[in-house]
């Protein structure tokens, strides 16, 4: 579990399934399979996500896509 101090940064499962436009339940098996780091908060175990995790997750989508249709 995290420190609230570090809250600030993070975001809420609904947040970033807006920003990638996915299904919330989605971004639960991408961070189930390791595919998005997850951080659990609260004996619930609710699940925050780093932004600049975010962003990386989101560099490298779009750097996948820039190599698939050949752009440099």
């Amino acid at each position: 579990m995290i420190n609230e101090g570090h809250m600030d940064d993070m975001l809420t499962v609904s947040e970033v399934a807006r920003l990638l436009h996915v299904h919330p339940n989605t971004l639960r098996r991408w961070s189930n399979s390791g595919r998005i780091k997850a951080y659990r908060i609260n004996l619930r175990g609710d699940r925050r996500y780093r932004l600049r995790d975010i962003e990386g997750f989101l560099a490298q989508l779009n750097s996948h896509r820039d190599s698939a249709s050949g752009v440099c």
